[in-house]
C-alpha cells in the first residue's frame, strides 16, 4: 500500500480548513500545512490535525509556496488540495481503495476537479488535474498563478472526484494583478501563462486585450491542445462582445484545427446563427453538439450541459421557428427530462399547452 502526504498552502481559511482536514485525516498518512500569513484561527485549526505547520513569506508566487510545502513531504506520494475543497465520503472510500491498489511505479494520478455546480448542487463543470504525485521524482510546480505540475512518466486517470466548494468569494482581482505585475517586471510568459492571462482579462471584461493575448497564445507552437481549443472559444466570445461576427466565426472554426469539434464550440456556432435568424444552420450546429463524443477523459474542461440541455432547449426553439411543431415538442420533452424545474422548460411547457389548446 502506498503512503500519502497531504500538502496544502493556506491563508485565513478558518471557515473551511477544519471541514477538509476532518474529511482527510483518516485517508492520508501525513498532513503538511504551509501558512502564508493568516491573521485568523487557521493555524490553530491546522494544529488540531498535524504538528507539521510551517510559515512561508508570501510573495505572489503560488508555485513557489506549493514547492515549499511539497519538499517537506516524507511519504511515497504527495497530494495537493485547497482549503475550500471537499472530499465526499464516497470519494474518501475511492482514495483509500486507490492507496491499496495503485501500482508503485505510477508517477502521476489524475483526478477530476469539480468546480461548478447547478442549482441542485450537482457538478456541471469539471476537468482533470494532476492530484497525486510520486515523491522524489523531480516533479515541481510552475507558474506564479494558475500553477501546475506537468504530468510525465506513468500517468493514471482515477475515478476520484475532488469538489471545490467555496464558502466566501476570494479577491477577484488577485490573479490579474499578479499577471500584470509580471508584465511590468518584464517577465517572460509561458504559453500556459498567456492562456490564463487572456482568460483573466476576459473575466474582467477587457475584451480587446483578452482577444489579443489569447490569439498570441494560439500563435505559439507550444501549448496543450485542450487549451488551444478553449482559447479559440474564449477569443470568439471576446469578439462577440465587440460585435465582430467575422472574427468570432473564424475563431470558432479555427478550433477544428486541433481536434474534432467540441460541444461548446458547436453550441456557440448555433447561437451565432440563431442571432442571424438562420434557424436551419443553427439547428445543424446544435444537432452536432448532441452528436459529438465525450472527450473529457483527455483532460479538457467538462461542461455537460453543452452535450445535452443547452442544445436540446435551443433545438426546441429552432424547430418552432421553422414551423416544425412536432420536432420542437420532442426536443422540449427531452430537455424537460434533464431539467424539469428550469424556467425555460416551464416557459416552453406553458407555450405548448396554449398552442395545443388552440388546435
Amino acid at each position: 500500500m502506498i503512503t500519502i502526504s497531504l500538502c496544502m498552502i493556506v491563508r485565513d481559511e478558518e471557515s473551511v480548513l477544519g471541514r477538509l482536514l476532518e474529511q482527510m485525516k483518516d485517508v492520508v498518512d501525513e498532513i503538511i500545512i504551509v501558512d502564508t500569513g493568516s491573521v485568523d484561527k487557521t493555524e490553530e485549526i491546522a494544529r488540531q490535525y498535524t504538528s507539521s505547520v510551517f510559515h512561508y513569506q508570501w510573495h505572489d508566487d503560488f508555485a513557489a509556496a506549493r514547492n515549499f510545502a511539497c519538499q517537506n513531504a516524507a511519504m511515497d506520494y504527495w497530494m495537493w488540495l485547497d482549503a475550500d475543497d471537499a472530499v465526499t465520503p464516497e470519494n474518501q472510500a475511492r482514495l483509500l481503495e486507490l492507496k491499496r491498489t495503485l501500482e508503485p511505479d505510477t508517477d502521476v494520478v489524475m483526478m477530476r476537479y469539480a468546480t461548478g455546480f447547478d442549482e441542485k448542487g450537482k457538478a456541471n463543470f469539471s476537468y482533470y488535474r494532476e492530484r497525486l504525485i510520486r515523491n522524489g521524482k523531480g516533479f515541481r510546480w510552475e507558474g506564479r498563478v494558475h500553477e501546475a505540475v506537468t504530468p510525465a512518466g506513468k500517468v493514471v486517470y482515477s475515478d476520484v472526484v475532488i469538489e471545490h466548494r467555496k464558502v466566501f468569494q476570494g479577491d477577484p482581482d488577485r490573479n490579474l494583478r499578479i499577471y500584470e505585475d509580471m508584465l511590468c517586471a518584464g517577465e517572460e510568459f509561458s504559453p500556459r501563462s498567456l492562456f490564463y492571462y487572456g482568460r483573466e482579462l476576459l473575466y474582467h471584461q477587457r475584451y480587446e486585450e483578452a482577444a489579443a493575448v489569447l490569439e498570441k497564445f494560439l500563435e505559439t507552437e507550444e501549448g496543450w491542445k485542450e487549451n488551444k481549443i478553449d482559447a479559440c472559444l474564449q477569443a470568439a466570445r471576446c469578439y462577440e462582445k465587440m460585435g465582430n461576427a467575422e472574427k468570432r466565426m473564424g475563431l470558432l472554426l479555427e478550433s477544428f484545427r486541433y481536434d474534432i469539434p467540441r460541444a461548446e464550440v458547436c453550441c456557440d456556432m448555433g447561437r451565432l446563427f440563431m442571432e442571424k435568424r438562420d434557424f436551419e444552420k443553427a439547428a445543424y450546429w446544435y444537432g452536432q453538439a448532441l452528436a459529438v463524443p465525450d472527450r473529457y477523459g483527455e483532460g479538457g474542461f467538462e461542461q455537460k450541459e453543452f452535450h445535452g440541455f443547452i442544445p436540446l432547449i435551443q433545438l426546441c426553439v429552432c424547430c418552432d421557428r421553422m414551423g416544425d411543431i412536432n420536432g420542437a415538442w420532442q426536443y422540449h420533452l427531452r430537455s424537460a427530462v434533464l431539467k424539469p424545474e428550469d424556467e425555460s422548460v416551464r416557459k416552453n411547457q406553458r407555450y405548448f399547452e396554449r398552442l395545443f389548446a388552440e388546435r
